[in-house]
């Protein structure tokens, strides 16, 4: 018994090796008994409100230990913060000039500890090596442990502060409410960045899931899951890591298919943890806007980040881009704000020089589209190309991001430069065929991860409107049927979600 007893108490304690994620048993046990006593809830508001807050802050101490007091920290000084520059700005609702400068520095104020933290916590180690690096100095890592997710509910308690300090929404009105909105668990770790205007009038709001929403949460749910642990583990483990891990052992088109592959993989975890946490929150009655809208079709290197973490891109937009002047100051000024931006952009992915060059990449990128399309094209930015010059767009568009991404995921320019010499220098067609036949099924849910990608909305639509029409058990059997398949494929524990480390 006491063996029993200290394996349920290992397992449900936090373990550095195995933190929990969506896709893994326990998280799904212990949804379903969240999911009980959420509804047993369902007609009362604090006390739900007050059990998911703190089921939330149990995820995230099961994602990292003892820095779930790094979450209620955050959660409690921009709390405050956000109330005094609000009443600060009552008090003086006559004259807005006064209490103006009061206001900035309580704005400093949360930045800095915001940032602060993010800062230490994920960049002390890269600006202390880059600096013992110019002075000559022998510098050791310093053990600093990163935090799960800490970059996604950063910036979703600084939009709060700041929409607060610009005059765009009133604070919550407890810290109850304030600490559910930063902790709410399905998008704690890996997004997507929620909004306070969007997610706050929802809190206090009747609990309504109908049976559209249930349909589309559990279509959701099953979706990601098939994409992350399916897809992207299985085409990881199989093939991609392989490649990505000793470039100069594969030939080029090998190596031009491991770009293929993680550009999907990439894709296919990112998306699909975005998947089933809009999903789990339908379930909850939440409602959080998408968060990548078929980025694969896109025509522009503009249109793709329309498409892909439009949390992310639409915060650094309104956040960075708009603070720096926007396109208020002249083309000149509006390029060096779109590069600042995206340069920004990829040093949040994290602390190295490969995410810093990639944001430079594409930052450039999209000043050329830019000046290209008003400059010699002389059209507007809702234009749309159509035919054969839609499809030549979105190819070169396509096999721009499948570069850029060899950037983003090699950490050292060594391995850009052995995939480029191998993919332009050793190229050996050739191969082609043995490599398919060799890593059939690789390519198989790669090519049908593509293939699914343009499936058109309404198909989703018609199925979605199917599901709604079905009983609790036909969602239990589709759900058994995607975790069996799961369990066939898999060749190890599933793997952390990419967008962790972020």
């Amino acid at each position: 018994m006491d063996t029993i007893f200290d394996n349920i108490l290992n397992l449900l304690t936090y373990d550095a090796q195995s933190p929990i994620i969506f896709s893994s048993g326990l998280f799904l046990a212990l949804f379903v008994g969240f999911t009980f006593v959420y509804y047993v809830l369902s007609e009362t508001f604090s006390p739900r409100i007050l059990f998911v807050t703190l089921f939330s802050y149990y995820f995230y101490y099961k994602s990292s230990g003892i820095y779930f007091l790094l979450l209620a920290v955050v959660t409690l000084s921009d709390f405050l913060i956000a109330r005094a520059i609000h009443r600060n700005r009552e008090e003086n609702a006559e004259d807005p000039d006064e209490g103006r400068s009061f206001r900035r520095w309580m704005l400093a104020l949360s930045l800095v500890i915001d940032l602060g933290f993010l800062a230490y916590f994920k960049y002390a180690n890269f600006f202390g090596a880059n600096l013992s690096l110019i002075i000559g100095h022998n510098f050791q890592p310093w053990d600093i442990f990163l935090p799960v997710g800490i970059s996604f509910f950063t910036f979703q308690s600084m939009s709060n502060t700041i929409d607060v300090y610009r005059g765009d929404l009133k604070p919550l009105p407890s810290l109850l409410d304030y600490a559910f909105y930063v902790s709410f668990f399905p998008q704690l770790v890996a997004g997507p960045i929620v909004r306070a205007r969007d997610f706050a009038p929802q809190i206090r709001k009747p609990l309504v899931v109908n049976d559209r929403m249930i349909a589309m949460g559990v279509y959701l749910i099953i979706i990601g899951l098939f994409k992350k642990a399916v897809i992207s583990d299985y085409i990881s483990l199989n093939f991609v890591d392989r490649v990505f891990d000793n470039p100069l052992r594969y030939t080029g088109v090998e190596n031009l298919l491991g770009l293929v592959g993680y550009t999907m993989q990439i894709y296919c975890d990112f998306s699909g943890y975005s998947d089933m946490a809009i999903g789990i929150a339908l379930l909850l009655g939440f409602r959080f806007p998408v968060n990548f809208n078929a980025p694969f079709r896109a025509d522009s290197v503009t249109d793709f980040w329309r498409r892909w973490h439009i949390s992310l891109s639409s915060w650094i937009r309104d956040y960075i881009y708009i603070s720096l002047g926007g396109n208020r100051k002249g083309t000149a000024r509006a390029c060096l704000n779109i590069f600042i931006t995206m340069l920004l952009g990829g040093l949040w992915h994290g602390a190295s020089w490969n995410f810093v060059l990639w944001g430079a990449i594409w930052g450039g990128a999209q000043v050329a589209h830019r000046l290209f399309r008003t400059k010699v094209l002389h059209r507007d930015r809702h234009y749309v190309s159509h035919g054969w010059r839609r499809v030549g767009a979105v190819a070169s568009t396509f096999v721009f991001v499948l570069f850029t991404f060899m950037v983003f995921r090699n950490s050292h320019l060594q391995g850009v430069t052995d995939m480029l010499s191998q993919i332009f220098t050793k190229f050996h067609p050739e191969v082609l065929g043995q490599c398919l036949s060799g890593y059939a099924w690789v390519f198989v849910l790669i090519a049908f991860g593509y293939v699914t990608h343009w499936m058109p909305d309404r198909w989703q639509n018609r199925l979605v409107a199917y599901l709604s029409r079905c009983n609790m058990l036909v969602y239990v059997l589709l759900l058994t049927a995607v975790i069996y398949i799961i369990c066939q494929v898999k060749t190890s524990d599933v793997q952390p979600f990419i967008y962790f480390q972020f």
